[in-house]
């Protein structure tokens, strides 16, 4: 056996009534494919990734295996002190990771308030150390815990913000950096990789699991959504250093902290045109729901290189239910890749990754009739952020078909389609 798994079947691990992680070595760790509790192969299994954090998961119970008959047991008391209440423990996984199992709960109560917008992988104790249901699907380090020093990322911040008191967009890049942590405007300030360019308010979907607005009584967005439209001017001074300087560099309209950014389609066009009069180094890359073809075609003729365009499923109505989309469907979100791939520009797709719905056979189906008619040529394997009963729900996967499992659909379509990329990061072109 590799030292990159296990020896045995790790231990539940569950949280008492202080939110300290315990280890029960009579139940083994479980996980869920959707609604389905499933026991992971030692293979399936990666110690936990350096930058991962642990999440308590409130009025959720542990489910584990037993490991004598097999069969999934839910705990719902502390097995040291019987008198005291549980609570459910998954992790939130490092960049450039995916999960094959989400953790294994039951709800205590019917309608407990939704999760908050982060990703809950399956997670166990073994050897001395956690162990999680997922493998690396990016080797890119740039977003690693090990390459981000807090001291110089704040210098350099702070420096940059006085030094561009009047640039709205790098002030905000700075809130982004210092509040939210986010890793891409941590690399901005850190002048390597990929830069982030945020330039929507505005939106023409209402993701259910958005992280940057949510309607009030749901769970809070993870951060604050840009309230103004940078400059072309703003937009270049950012994008034009970054790209002559930065190692592999990268600038990427489309972020977390705001709506879609096609949206903005006249400021985008002006501000791509001035970067390229500045400047031919490096990739320019958008981020989008891809809702609107003949923006994106006027961002080709403005010097686009590349698009990720985010897909939680490749059939119509669970896409619907998920984006609510105001004005567009999944057929333009075809068309838009079509207009990419005529004009010779580099399509990923930022595939949402939750396992028993994107293994679910009808949906692999219908992905990969979507790859071989579209010839995206990245998949971006990304966690779904959001709670999974709250997805199932939302989009109503009832589906009786077993889950073709992570691992195998990723097998498949390796096999299936040689000419594909995977990864989780936009690549430098």
């Amino acid at each position: 056996m590799s030292n990159k798994h296990p020896h045995q079947l790790p231990s539940l691990v569950f949280a008492n009534k202080q939110g300290e992680i315990i280890d029960f070595g009579k139940l083994s760790m479980a996980g869920r494919s959707c609604a389905l509790f499933v026991t992971p192969s030692l293979e399936d299994l990666i110690p936990l990734p350096e930058g991962s954090e642990l999440f308590v998961l409130p009025d959720r119970l542990p489910v584990g295996t037993d490991p004598k008959s097999g069969e999934h047991v839910l705990l719902d008391h502390n097995p040291h002190n019987p008198n005291e209440k549980i609570q459910a423990v998954a992790a939130f996984m490092a960049p450039a990771y995916t999960a094959t199992h989400t953790a294994a709960f039951e709800k205590k109560i019917k309608d407990a308030p939704h999760l908050p917008l982060f990703a809950y992988t399956a997670v166990g104790w073994a050897e001395g150390k956690f162990w999680v249901s997922a493998f690396r699907s990016d080797l890119d380090d740039r977003q690693d815990a090990k390459n981000f020093d807090q001291y110089i990322i704040d210098r350099n911040t702070q420096k940059k913000m006085s030094a561009n008191s009047g640039n709205r967009l790098i002030q905000h890049l700075g809130k982004c950096c210092l509040t939210y942590g986010c890793p891409a405007a941590r690399n901005y300030f850190l002048g390597r990789w990929e830069a982030p360019l945020p330039s929507s308010p505005a939106c023409n979907a209402r993701c259910v699991g958005c992280i940057s607005l949510q309607s009030s009584g749901c769970c809070p967005s993870t951060q604050d959504r840009i309230n103004f439209v940078p400059t072309p001017k703003e937009i270049a001074e950012i994008a034009v250093s970054h790209l002559n300087n930065a190692e592999k560099p990268i600038v990427s309209f489309g972020q977390g902290c705001e709506g879609e950014p096609l949206l903005q389609v006249d400021t985008l066009e002006k501000a791509i045109r001035s970067i390229r009069n500045k400047t031919d180094r490096g990739t320019i890359n958008l981020n989008s729901n891809a809702s609107v073809p003949s923006a994106v075609e006027r961002l080709c003729g403005a010097g686009l290189d590349s698009i990720r365009v985010s897909m939680n499923s490749a059939r119509k109505e669970q896409h619907y239910k998920y984006y609510l989309p105001s004005g567009f469907d999944l057929s333009d979100v075809f068309e838009s890749i079509a207009v990419m791939k005529k004009n010779r520009r580099f399509v990923s797709l930022n595939y949402f990754i939750l396992p028993g719905f994107t293994d679910d056979p009808d949906e692999f189906e219908a992905f990969c009739k979507f790859i071989d008619e579209q010839r995206p040529d990245l998949i971006q394997l990304r966690n779904l952020n959001m709670d999974p009963d709250w997805y199932i729900d939302v989009v109503q996967h009832n589906s009786l078909k077993k889950p073709i499992g992570i691992n195998n659909w990723h097998a498949i379509l390796k096999k299936k389609f040689p000419w594909l990329r995977y990864g989780y990061f936009n690549p430098s072109l």
